[in-house]
């Protein structure tokens, strides 16, 4: 068994080097996978694009030698097709020699003059194994195409980091991106993403079974990753069997936030939900909330009286709670309590510089949810690592909790290396209270008993699926009452995969 399932893992270009050897190795010869790879190319161009005149721009290596099929198979299609090589042809090697061998038709110098009268631009110059940044000339070559003209990438633009989306130095902004047999981390990280155009996934050839000798961490986030352990809804089931959520509001004025998170979590299924605060904000909780309990709590003591009811297994701490002591102390009595606990917004705020103790006191799943300002407080030494990626990764690994650092490419971490990159968020999520829905969210899932990774993952999935298709306009309450249109749509995909109940 993989880490993450076959159908969703991700490749670092480590990976996908290895999954070339290994079925190189396992006698299927390099020009037969370069052959199956440019073909994949220009069947895609075939499919989305008329004939017209077409440059294909080839590197010194095997990226550069898809290219060299790219440029013959159009050709035969009908397509007015040139090469500009960045390399001299005869200093070729290797496969991508024998590719160039097999190309009868002209060979421009590579300069800016080679575009003129070209419409579709066909990248083949480095993919995603670029390990420094772009020369001159290939940046010149970027600039001279422009917006005008339609780019098609060889595996990812040129330029960007196949490990981390990071632009090295300049990149081509491609319409249409065809990469092998699995994709990278870069086509779903930012700033890469913006650069990869529609990512098509072609099989060449590779058997899926390498994965089990490469064993990848890194996933595109979807309900295959977290199928088998998603709740599943028993004719005889209880609400009882599916836990107790308890989020905490903060002051009379600042209840909003955890009244979002609480109808969050009773909506993606938690059995019970409580909302909890002083006597003030209680008084206001009562007057908005009906299926979700209130309770007036006096402080971190009267907290940790609440949680000593074992059935009340998942906390979410933080949304509007306030920054300062008493919520890191409502943080460490959560944790004390043995219950699943979900740190948002001012929880993490409260424990920067502190946030050590935490971690050694943690007993019990622990999800923290940051954005980018809370997570460079939380993890100051973390926060110059090059993707949100490695990031959370990072954090994760240091806290032992299951890092979701949020932003249009979501990551979602464990400490044991597994990275979920989520690419389903339209940009309407960028709204007021959208992560405290998040939060709550997590939290109704630990409730249920999902493991705290693929309670994230699912979390973060769903939230993205319900603000897909609503439009202009989304606001965090229309993201919980949209939620059982989202988890309709999982089930749908588990039952598909015959996974649901």
């Amino acid at each position: 068994m993989t880490s993450v399932p076959a159908d969703l893992a991700l490749l670092t270009t480590e990976e996908m080097g290895r999954a070339d050897r290994l079925t190189i190795d396992g006698g299927i010869p390099g020009t037969t996978l370069m052959e199956n790879a440019g073909r994949a190319v220009a069947d895609a161009i075939l499919a989305r694009y008329p004939a017209q005149a077409t440059l294909v721009l080839c590197g010194p290596g095997n990226n550069g030698g898809d290219g060299w099929v790219v440029a013959r198979r159009l050709k035969q299609a009908g397509f007015d097709v040139a090469c500009s090589a960045l390399a001299p042809v005869a200093a070729l090697r290797g496969d991508a020699a024998v590719m160039a061998a097999r190309w009868n038709g002209p060979v421009l110098p590579f300069e800016p003059a080679a575009l003129d009268g070209r419409t579709l631009i066909v990248d083949a110059l480095f993919g995603a194994g670029l390990a420094r940044d772009l020369d001159s000339a290939v940046l010149r070559m970027i600039e001279a195409v422009g917006e005008g003209r339609r780019v098609v990438a060889v595996d990812l633009p040129s330029g960007v980091n196949g490990d981390d989306g990071t632009i090295r130095g300049g990149a081509f902004t491609a319409d249409l991106s065809v990469t092998f047999f699995r994709a990278k981390p870069g086509h779903l990280l930012y700033p890469g993403r913006a650069r990869t155009g529609q990512l098509v996934v072609a099989d060449i050839g590779i058997s899926p079974s390498v994965l089990e000798s490469i064993d990848p961490k890194a996933a595109r986030n979807g309900p295959a990753l977290f199928a088998r352990h998603f709740p599943v809804l028993r004719q005889d089931g209880h609400k009882y069997d599916r836990g107790h959520t308890v989020t905490l509001s903060g002051g009379a004025l600042h209840t909003g936030a955890a009244r979002l998170a609480a109808r969050a979590a009773l909506r993606i299924g938690s059995g019970l939900v409580s909302t909890i605060g002083d006597a003030e904000a209680a008084r206001v909780i009562a007057a908005h909330q009906t299926a979700v309990m209130v309770a007036e709590v006096d402080g971190p003591a009267g907290l940790a009286l609440f949680l000593s009811d074992r059935r009340r297994n998942a906390a979410v701490i933080g949304p509007a709670a306030g920054v300062g002591d008493t919520t890191f102390a409502h943080c460490r009595m959560a944790l004390a309590a043995g219950c699943a606990c979900v740190f948002d917004a001012d929880a993490l705020t409260s424990a920067a510089g502190r946030a050590d103790i935490l971690w050694r006191e943690r007993t019990a799943d622990l999800v923290l949810t940051p954005h980018d300002g809370e997570f460079a407080r939380l993890f100051p030494q973390l926060s110059g690592l090059p993707s949100r990626a490695a990031r959370a990764v990072a954090a994760a690994k240091e806290s032992g909790a299951v890092v979701v650092l949020k932003g249009a490419d979501c990551c979602i971490a464990a400490p044991d290396g597994r990275i979920a990159i989520n690419d389903n968020a339209p940009p309407t999520l960028a709204t007021a209270g959208s992560g405290d829905v998040l939060a709550g969210m997590i939290g109704g899932l630990l409730a249920q008993h999902m493991p705290a990774f693929e309670a994230a993952a699912a979390a973060v999935w769903l939230h993205g699926a319900a603000a897909e298709g609503f439009g202009r306009g989304l606001i965090a309450e229309d993201l919980v009452e949209r939620l059982p249109i989202a988890l309709q749509i999982a089930e749908n995909h588990l039952r598909g995969r015959g996974q649901a109940g």
